[in-house]
């Protein structure tokens, strides 16, 4: 039932290894269809044919006219062609995180000689990776999409020797004497002389009622991702910093009426992303809001409860999905508790880059004081880079 090259995905609202399918795709940039089966009598009928006669979902077909029933991530992995394992258990250094952080460091690593593997949960790139335009990193003077930069970073890494795994998650880092062992989510073991944490931050979650019920069936934390499925719809952005602002007029692609709501007073998007959104007529800005609960009705979203903090009153609105970006939160969970980290659990490095556990380093979003700008970011990857190939000196 799949004559082009798009992946299609069988499946329901409701089905969290649906949502899983979904949001794995997501991670990696892999274009999809999707197909809920409750709404299209052909494509519950064609999911039984294939499942003999079970309503087996997810049901994905590739372009090659293979499918996969309610596969794990790692079966999508290995059908993607994604490299899971490392060639070897030892390396000088191994950074996790493949955003521009960790693959610049790895660039500059592999360039000297320095054996590295980068160990990468979801797409390269990063939070660049799905960013709609870069137009503030130099040397690109027209401005480069995120998905082509992290490309062109991947390949660049690639070029100098850089090993790679893609789709795999780190649980653990220790030390064991001289030695920094890192433990992926598969049980696999690795150590290296140095490690450097590149792994970044993701968006925040609002926390209020019925969201963590909604997450991936209407509430979500990428336009890039997820906007495809509002065509002709209305969406609400949470969130009136830059990041806000620029998924909202991201989703202007898709959404015919987009709503950016916040709790501040005023806007605090740039300059130049506020007029660019006062120039559409399918955008709003409301401020001083913020956002009670998701009602949840069936599993979808029924309505939104909006508080005005200066009058008090509470409006329920009704649009047909909401996108957060409220903020960052690092990506830290997995690291022992002898790594320092501040209140807001952003690492806390020396200024060699170093970590309170000798061998392992910091850098890009998730160190506590980073700018969270991609060209800064690169700039670290790129110190830890040279602290890192001194502290490997010292151990000779």
């Amino acid at each position: 039932m799949n004559n082009d090259d798009t992946i299609i995905v069988y499946g329901a609202m409701w089905c969290p290894d649906c949502t899983r399918a979904k949001q794995f795709f997501g991670e990696h940039r892999v274009q999809y269809r999707w197909v809920d089966i409750e709404q299209d009598s052909e494509a519950m009928t064609y999911v039984q044919e294939v499942n003999h006669g079970m309503r087996s979902i997810p049901t994905i077909v590739f372009s090659d006219g293979s499918i996969l029933v309610e596969p794990s991530n790692a079966q999508l992995a290995e059908k993607l062609g994604l490299q899971r394992h490392a060639q070897r258990m030892f390396y000088d250094v191994i950074v996790i995180g493949g955003g521009p952080t960790g693959l610049t460091a790895a660039i500059y690593t592999a360039r000297e000689g320095i054996d590295t593997l980068v160990i990468e949960k979801s797409a390269l790139g990063g939070q660049v990776g799905i960013t709609q335009t870069l137009d503030n990193y130099p040397g690109f003077d027209e401005g480069i999409s995120g998905a082509e930069f992290a490309r062109r970073l991947g390949n660049q890494a690639r070029r100098f020797g850089v090993e790679i795994l893609q789709a795999q998650a780190v649980k653990s880092i220790f030390k064991d004497g001289r030695y920094v062992c890192v433990t992926t989510s598969d049980g696999a073991g690795y150590a290296a002389k140095a490690v450097l944490v590149a792994t970044g931050s993701k968006y925040r979650k609002l926390d209020v009622a019925g969201e963590d019920a909604l997450i991936g069936i209407n509430v979500h934390f990428c336009a890039t991702c997820d906007g495809a499925f509002y065509k002709g719809k209305e969406v609400l952005v949470v969130g009136t910093g830059n990041s806000g602002f620029e998924e909202g007029l991201f989703l202007t692609k898709f959404a015919k009426k987009i709503t950016i709501v916040g709790n501040t007073p005023e806007a605090k998007a740039s300059k130049i992303l506020q007029e660019r959104v006062a120039e559409r007529s399918d955008m709003r800005v409301v401020t001083n809001h913020i956002i009670k609960e998701f009602q949840v009705k069936d599993r979808k979203l029924a309505g939104v409860v909006v508080e005005n903090r200066a009058t008090g009153e509470q409006q329920t609105w009704h649009p047909d999905g909401v996108f957060v970006f409220i903020g960052l939160a690092p990506n830290a969970g997995f690291l022992p508790a002898e790594i320092a980290r501040e209140k807001m659990g952003f690492i806390v490095t020396s200024n060699t880059l170093m970590t309170t556990m000798p061998g392992v380093y910091a850098a890009g979003d998730v160190r506590a004081g980073s700018t969270k700008q991609a060209a800064s970011a690169a700039g670290e990857g790129a110190t830890a880079a040279l602290m890192m190939r001194e502290y490997l000196k010292n151990l000779q």
